[in-house]
């Protein structure tokens, strides 16, 4: 709990503003496109609590005269869009913290053990189980000079990441690499009693990324993929300290109605465990949803960069602004006018 107090906060159109955000809550910052709600949370105010949390980040343009309040964070998380690994090897069972109970699992097979195998044995980012011609990626890269690279499948070992005899160690029937080919949803049944694959598969699912195969590579994730399967990471609680403000910029793109309450259960579950959860949103059902709203405006560029609303989403919905109006017929105000224009 307490407040975020952000005075003098000066980039692109915003000049000198000022604005307070409750922590132990879901923030929203809302208002039309242009209207500075980007540049202030991530030209202004991310870059600035890093700063004070001592993370080396590259000073921007912008000014800030003060920020308080931020003693009250232990840490604060973009969870962005961009992509979790360079590499095929990076991949929602990894990331989120549940492949390492799994080889476990196959390490303390009859089989694994008659063969001297260890856990290490089952990972792919290690020699010893791991094919050494793809170096357990599963596939190979054709750079194509102007063109993105393309991933092949693995000549030697065809796509199944590992040596043969590590192939032929079953966990319950199924080999490594027809668990890595299961989806969440598939893995929490068959998982079902093993808390430690648990802990990491259920937060994939809350975040609804059930249908994700455990072995998909991270290069093949959209934007908006990575960026929930982030969140899964601390939902997981791997990742996170005690007090942490989460920062997402307009976290439902391209999502269904269906995977925004999905979304939006598990940002409360964050609120729930003691974080803060400040989201830059157009989405109406999110603001709806928020504990507290922060409106910029009243338009967009030059005639932008104020706070023209702040207060929770019913107080919102009573004054006269775009957002207001939005929350009240339930359009997005990015598709509603100014008043008087």
């Amino acid at each position: 709990t307490g407040t975020l107090g952000i005075r003098g906060a000066s980039l692109h159109n915003l000049r000198g503003l000022d604005a307070d955000l409750p922590l132990g809550a879901l923030v929203g910052v809302c208002g039309v496109s242009g209207s500075g709600k980007s540049t202030l949370v991530e030209g202004i105010l991310v870059p600035a609590l890093l700063r004070r949390l001592g993370r080396g980040v590259e000073e921007k343009e912008g000014a800030l005269g003060a920020l308080a309040g931020a003693e009250g964070l232990a840490e604060a998380v973009l969870v962005d869009q961009s992509p979790i690994g360079r590499s095929p090897r990076s991949n929602p069972a990894t990331y989120a913290g549940a492949w390492t109970p799994i080889r476990k699992a196959f390490a303390g097979t009859a089989d694994a053990r008659a063969r001297r195998f260890s856990a290490s044995t089952f990972s792919f980012n290690s020699p010893g189980g791991r094919c050494e011609r793809c170096e357990g990626a599963g596939h190979e890269t054709l750079e194509m000079q102007f063109l993105a690279d393309v991933f092949v499948p693995c000549p030697e070992c065809g796509g199944k990441r590992f040596r043969p005899e590590v192939l032929r160690v079953r966990l319950r029937g199924r080999s490594v690499d027809e668990v890595l080919r299961m989806t969440v949803e598939e893995a929490l049944g068959f998982f079902e009693g093993e808390e430690g694959a648990l802990r990491g598969l259920r937060p994939l699912a809350e975040v609804g990324l059930g249908y994700l195969r455990l072995g998909q590579p991270g290069t093949t994730l959209s934007g908006g993929e990575a960026q929930r399967l982030k969140l899964a990471a601390h939902l997981g609680g791997g990742k996170e300290k005690g007090g942490t403000l989460f920062v997402l910029d307009e976290p439902t793109t391209g999502l269904h109605a269906a995977d925004v309450r999905v979304l939006l259960r598990a940002l409360h579950g964050l609120v729930d465990r003691g974080h803060s959860v400040l989201v830059v949103e157009h989405n109406v059902d999110v603001l709806r949803s928020c504990d507290f709203l922060l409106e910029l405006g009243p338009e967009g560029g030059d005639r932008g960069g104020r706070v023209v609303a702040s207060g929770t989403p019913e107080d919102i919905a009573r004054a006269a602004t775009l957002t207001g109006r939005a929350l009240v017929i339930g359009t997005e105000p990015g598709s509603l006018s100014s008043p008087g224009r």
